[in-house]
């Protein structure tokens, strides 16, 4: 008991609240700005994931092939375009049918 109360009563390293308050607000307001940048470029790079997948042209084909005793018949695929691709994405736009939606709040 008598160390709780040497500890209570000893006023060495003593912080004002209001510093501590201070630096707590600061670390706070610089953590959500952080968290916020960070989150709008992970989707962006996860965006640009995405239109290199769907850029890609997953169409192949092969000829007949003769061997010796052996022939196959030719085969084709044709990737067909998906309800969100286009050539280019209009200026401003996000990527590839992706939207990002930000609520705003209104002050009361």
């Amino acid at each position: 008991m008598k160390m709780f109360q040497q500890l209570w009563s000893d006023e060495n390293g003593f912080v004002v609240s209001a510093e501590l308050v201070l630096i707590a607000t600061v670390l706070v307001l610089g953590m959500i700005v952080g968290l916020t940048t960070l989150r709008d470029q992970v989707i962006a790079e996860l965006a640009d994931v995405a239109a290199a997948f769907s850029n890609s042209n997953q169409s192949y084909s092969f000829s007949g092939i003769t061997g010796h005793s052996s022939s196959t018949a030719g085969s084709i695929f044709d990737d067909n375009t998906d309800f969100c691709d286009v050539d280019a994405d209009p200026v401003g736009s996000d990527n590839h049918c992706i939207s990002i939606v930000v609520a705003e709040t209104e002050a009361p």
